[in-house]
């Protein structure tokens, strides 16, 4: 089976800042995402969350629901609370044939909040990782028998940022616990994608392509700004306009025969970054590389 490329509508409309996009409907979202290339979509905030009403949505524009964002606070709840919480998210990406779910560790994070710069984000409490890592596993072990495996998502902003929290959480977790490599997260915490990549390639389960324009960085980096501002500032952009070395990551993916999804997810400004523009630009780039490294 050949990897797929799959879209998140931030491209279009944002969930952690909800004026970005706010007039572009879902319909839109989906059109342009189908006629750019994409055959699945990410959820994000305008779907529906019932299956019975977005599985039709998505068959009439040839779409696959690729897999949506979970808010995980196993920091403060037991395995118990997280599963009873998790149910119909868990649902709808089960029943629309969905086989990972993007899980993010979001106690205390600050990725939301505009005015706190990201550099305060939390830390992970260093005496807290075998326990975490034990609610962790057992949480995705319960995921993976529904038929959903748990991709982790390191992000800026939250407790599992850098490299070394990567390391951390991985190395006390089991193999229940996937691992979602976002290239561009990662390089905006100051870590290796490709190192990454090739440390835990067996964990990849889910990648997100977004790629990081460096003097952007530099510069958000510099006037210690929020991860919202970074955003508006254009940090961030689709696979092939950046820094990010894909061809490499994507050769280390192909010798460890993934064959899950690649999503672009790059969070700009859409009345800056034309949302169909940038879709088809991701899109054309992220084929070309996936082809390249033999990935289909």
């Amino acid at each position: 089976m050949a990897v797929q490329l799959g879209i998140n509508p931030l491209t279009w409309t944002n969930d952690d800042l909800p004026t970005l996009g706010a007039d572009t409907p879902l319909e839109t979202c989906l059109t342009e995402g189908r006629q750019a290339g994409f055959t699945g979509f990410e959820l994000g905030n305008k779907f529906p969350r019932q299956a019975n009403v977005l599985g039709p949505i998505l068959a009439a524009h040839d779409l696959m629901l690729v897999s949506g964002w979970y808010s995980g606070e196993l920091l403060t709840r037991s395995v118990a609370e997280e599963i009873k919480a998790v149910q119909s998210h868990l649902t709808l990406l089960r029943e629309l044939g969905a086989n990972v779910m993007v899980f993010a560790e979001v106690t205390n994070c600050i990725h939301g909040d505009q005015n706190k710069p990201v550099h305060l984000r939390p830390q992970f409490p260093t005496n807290r990782w075998q326990e975490y890592g034990e609610k962790l596993t057992e949480f995705a072990r319960y995921t993976q028998k529904q038929g959903v495996q748990i991709a982790y998502h390191h992000h800026m902003g939250t407790v599992i940022e850098t490299e070394k929290d990567v390391d951390h959480l991985m190395e006390n977790t089991g193999d229940e616990v996937g691992l979602l490599l976002d290239t561009g997260h990662l390089t905006f915490a100051g870590a290796d994608p490709l190192a990454i990549a090739e440390r835990w390639a067996k964990r990849i389960n889910h990648v997100h392509c977004k790629d990081i324009r460096p003097d952007v960085l530099n510069d958000v980096k510099n006037r210690k700004t929020s991860f919202l501002d970074a955003v508006l500032s254009g940090v961030f952009t689709v696979p092939g306009d950046g820094c990010v070395d894909y061809p490499a990551i994507f050769q280390v993916l192909k010798k460890q025969n993934y064959q899950g999804w690649l999503v672009v997810e790059a969070e700009q400004d859409p009345a800056i970054a034309h949302p169909f523009t940038y879709a088809t630009m991701g899109y054309n780039n992220l084929r070309k590389f996936a082809r390249d490294a033999g990935l289909f």
